[in-house]
């Protein structure tokens, strides 16, 4: 009987937390659309449904029986550890979209979804979280990261870096040594859509502790979503306070990229920290973004979003962040894991964004671009009653 309880209370618990998880997709999609100009944000809410649809799909046929090895699970029901991990999978995707944004094709972005859900994520999470056919041999990964600050966040992050590499700004962005400002569309898509990803976070970092059916797996996942909280929250502060200091400005974009930053940075160990840790490990996460985002600026390296800033920085703060703060965690192992994971990640994703581009290219060509990708891409403009800016 207890045994058949804890099976029935897990399988809600996953289930629960993949609707969560879900949750950010329209987060993604919001906070995408309200940083891009008012010509590019159908394509960019189309790109995020069909990475939701293509990657879940992949991941059901393929992808899911590479990252694991087969569907026996005795802790919870099946369907539900599945759809679980499925919730996972198109955020890869949905980071490098966004950091592409505004200059990127459908078609060509969608194969090479496909190509990620089904085999390049899973083969990460094999071995980290799954099969682990490394075991064994001297490339093997004993990385501890309990929701993915690199197994999803990073992952995405090299990705993310191998296309803009390939791909190149956007037309205009860069010029003469100067950076071109282009400002977000519309700042309420852009508060919505973090803030779901912000809620979406609890059931991404909460339900990756795997259980909730006894005291002490509900003290953790309670621990685990309070310090996910408070990673945000620090992050967000930091980001402000640094911005006022530097511009006597608010900027409310930075902000809410400071607290993903902090929710991503503290990701990786939650479950481990202590309540008053994840102020420091998102703190230093919302400064990171602060930072990094003009240095990729500098290096002319087109991010819309700040992609590169919250989720590749901050996936790699936020592994080696474990070690530094729990004597449980090797800062050796965390470093191999990262190291391994992102040459797999960036040289795989790299050679395949490349033989799409050969047969069909994914960047948008100028006149696409000057009018816009809800034209030429969707064949409906989101906001037809507005006047397009060049």
């Amino acid at each position: 009987m207890e045994a058949n309880f804890s099976y029935v209370i897990d399988t809600l618990f996953a289930l629960f937390a993949m609707v969560l998880i879900i949750f950010m997709v329209p987060g993604f999609a919001m906070l995408e659309a309200g940083l891009v100009r008012t010509k590019n944000v159908s394509a960019v809410l189309t790109t995020n449904i069909m990475i939701y649809a293509v990657a879940s799909l992949a991941f059901l046929l393929i992808g899911y029986t590479i990252a694991f090895g087969s569907w026996e699970n005795t802790a919870m029901s099946v369907y539900a550890a599945f759809l679980f991990q499925m919730a996972f999978v198109g955020k890869t995707v949905n980071i490098m979209s966004g950091g592409v944004s505004e200059r990127v094709r459908i078609i060509p972005l969608t194969i090479f979804a496909l190509i990620m859900s089904s085999v390049i994520y899973p083969t990460v999470v094999n071995v980290s979280w799954g099969a682990d056919f490394l075991e064994g041999t001297l490339l093997n990964i004993e990385l501890y990261d309990l929701a993915g600050s690199t197994v999803i966040h990073s992952t995405g992050g090299w990705a993310l870096l191998a296309a803009i590499l390939i791909m190149g700004p956007r037309k205009g962005r860069y010029k003469d040594g100067q950076i071109r400002v282009i400002p977000a569309s519309n700042i309420p898509l852009v508060v919505l859509g973090a803030l779901l990803l912000w809620i979406g976070w609890f059931g991404f970092n909460g339900g990756s502790v795997g259980s909730i059916a006894t005291p002490e797996a509900a003290d953790t996942v309670a621990k685990t979503i309070m310090n996910t909280n408070t990673g945000g929250l620090a992050g967000a502060i930091i980001a402000g306070v640094i911005m006022y200091i530097r511009y006597k400005l608010f900027d409310i974009t930075m902000i809410l990229n400071g607290a993903l930053g902090g929710l991503v940075a503290v990701t990786a160990g939650p479950d481990l920290y202590s309540m008053y840790v994840p102020i420091l490990v998102g703190g230093i996460g919302g400064a990171l973004v602060v930072f990094a985002v003009p240095l990729f600026d500098k290096l002319e390296l087109d991010d819309p979003v700040g992609a590169l800033s919250v989720h590749l920085v901050n996936g790699i703060w936020g592994t080696l962040a474990v070690a530094l703060f729990s004597s449980e965690v090797s800062f050796l192992a965390q470093l191999k894991g990262i190291v391994l994971i992102g040459l797999f990640v960036f040289v795989s994703s790299y050679l395949v964004l490349s033989v799409i581009n050969k047969f069909i290219p994914f960047r948008a060509n100028d006149d696409m671009q000057i009018e816009g990708l809800d034209v030429n891409e969707i064949g409906v403009e989101a906001y037809p009653e507005f006047k397009r800016a060049i």
